[in-house]
C-alpha cells in the first residue's frame, strides 16, 4: 500500500498555524451518529433527555403522531383524502399503533436511537422510490413495480456495501476478534460501516435478475431508475457527514472542516501517526462529504433533462456511469480515508470508477450499434 499525498500533507510540519486551522467550521454540533433517541419509558412525552448518553427525543407515542401528521401532509400535497376509503387500511395500521405504544413502558429497554446515517438512508430510499415510480407510471410500467424492485434493491445493496466493506477493512472489523465476536463485528452497523461501490454492485446484480425474473429489459428500467439512484446517493452522502466517515485531505480553503476529538477520523488520523493523540479535533479537512452530495443531486438533475433527449434505451444510465465514474475519481483523490492499492495511490474507490466509466462506455456504444425502433420494442416488450 502507499500513502495517499493527502497523507503526507498532514504530517508535513508548517512552522505556523495554518489558514484552514483558523477558519475552518467545527463539525461538533452538526456530527451526530445519534440524532434522537425513542423514549419507550415515557410514551407520551413531548420532549426529554436521556440522562445516562444525553441525547434528547419525543416519546414513541409522539412520534407516531409526527409521522402521522407528515403522512397525512404528503397524501394532501398529492390532492388525496387522508380519510378516503382506499386509505383505511393506513389509518388501522395508525390506530392500531397508537394503541400498543401504551404497552411500551413494558418492554425491557427504555429507548432506541435513531441515528443519522440511517436515517438519511430511509429518507434517500423513500425519496428515490417515489420519483422513479412516477417516471415508470408516465412509462406506462405499474409503479408497484418499482417498489418491488426497491426492496430487492435494498437487500442486495446493503448486503453489498457490508460486505465490500468487511473485505476492504477486514483487519479494523475483525482485529483481535475470535469465534462469536467475528460474527457479532460483521453484523454490527451501529457505526456505519459501508461501503458505496459495494452497494451498487450488490444491488446491480439483484437488478439483472430482478429484471430476468419479471421480463422487463434492463436498460428501459435502468433509464428510469438512474435519476433516483443519484438521489439516493445524495442523501446518503449527508448521512456520511453526519457519521463522520469518507472524510476528505487536508484543506486551507474557507469551507474547511474539522472532526472533534473522539470522532472516526480523529481516531483514523491518531492510529497513523499524523495527529497528536492530544489534539482537541482533526486538522482542517475537506467536506468531501457535502461535495459528494451536491455532485450527485447534480448528476441527478443533468441524467433527468437527458432522459427526454435520449435516442436508445440504455443511453441514460449510461450517461449515469460515465459521468459519476469522472466526478467520484476526482472526488476520491481529495479523500483521506482510503489507501493506495495494488502497488499504486489509486484507491479501491477509484479503480471500481474506472470500471463504472468502461462500463459506461460500453453500454454507450452497444445501444448506439442498434436500431432505435428495435431497442425501444425489445424494452417494452416486458411491460
Amino acid at each position: 500500500m502507499q500513502l495517499k499525498k493527502a497523507d503526507v500533507m498532514l504530517s508535513a510540519p508548517t512552522g505556523r498555524t495554518p489558514r484552514a486551522l483558523r477558519t475552518s467550521y467545527s463539525l461538533l454540533p452538526l456530527m451526530r451518529q445519534t440524532l434522537i433517541r425513542i423514549f419507550l419509558d415515557e410514551p407520551w412525552a413531548l420532549w426529554k433527555v436521556d440522562a445516562a448518553a444525553g441525547y434528547p427525543g419525543p416519546g414513541v407515542g409522539i412520534a407516531l403522531l409526527v409521522v402521522m401528521a407528515l403522512w397525512a401532509g404528503f397524501q394532501l400535497l398529492r390532492r388525496r383524502s387522508p380519510v378516503a376509503p382506499e386509505q383505511r387500511s393506513t389509518l388501522m395500521l395508525f390506530g392500531i399503533g397508537l394503541i400498543a405504544v401504551n404497552f411500551a413502558p413494558r418492554l425491557p429497554f427504555a429507548s432506541f436511537p435513531v441515528f443519522g446515517y440511517g436515517f438519511m438512508l430511509l429518507v434517500g430510499f423513500l425519496t428515490a422510490v417515489k420519483i422513479a415510480e412516477r417516471r415508470a407510471r408516465r412509462e406506462g410500467l405499474e409503479p408497484t413495480l418499482i417498489m418491488d424492485l426497491a426492496f430487492w434493491l435494498l437487500i442486495a445493496g446493503i448486503g453489498g456495501a457490508r460486505l465490500f466493506y468487511l473485505v476492504q477493512y477486514s483487519d479494523r472489523v475483525f482485529g483481535g476478534k475470535q469465534g462469536l465476536g467475528i460474527v457479532t463485528a460483521a453484523l454490527n452497523l451501529s457505526q456505519g460501516g459501508l461501503v458505496l461501490f459495494g452497494g451498487l454492485l450488490g444491488g446491480a446484480a439483484a437488478y439483472f435478475l430482478f429484471c430476468y425474473r419479471r421480463g422487463i429489459h434492463p436498460l428501459h428500467l435502468g433509464d428510469i431508475a438512474t435519476p433516483s439512484v443519484f438521489i439516493g446517493i445524495g442523501f446518503g452522502r449527508i448521512g456520511c457527514l453526519l457519521n463522520g466517515c469518507c472524510w476528505g485531505g487536508r484543506c486551507e480553503l474557507p469551507w474547511a472542516i474539522t472532526f472533534p476529538q473522539g470522532s472516526v477520523p480523529w481516531q483514523a488520523m491518531v492510529e497513523r501517526g499524523l495527529l497528536d493523540p492530544a489534539s482537541p479535533a482533526t486538522f482542517s479537512l475537506h467536506p468531501t462529504q457535502i461535495y459528494s452530495s451536491i455532485n450527485a443531486f447534480l448528476l441527478a438533475w443533468v441524467v433527468t433533462a437527458f432522459y427526454s433527449r435520449r435516442r436508445h434505451d440504455g443511453e441514460t444510465f449510461a450517461l449515469g456511469c460515465i459521468l459519476y465514474a469522472i466526478t467520484r475519481f476526482t472526488i476520491e483523490a481529495l479523500r483521506n480515508d482510503e489507501l493506495g492499492q495494488f502497488g499504486t495511490s489509486l484507491t479501491i474507490s477509484q479503480w471500481v470508477s474506472i470500471g463504472i466509466l468502461m462500463t459506461g462506455l460500453g453500454v454507450l456504444a452497444f445501444v448506439n450499434r442498434r436500431p432505435v425502433d428495435s431497442l425501444q420494442t425489445t424494452a417494452t416488450s416486458g411491460r
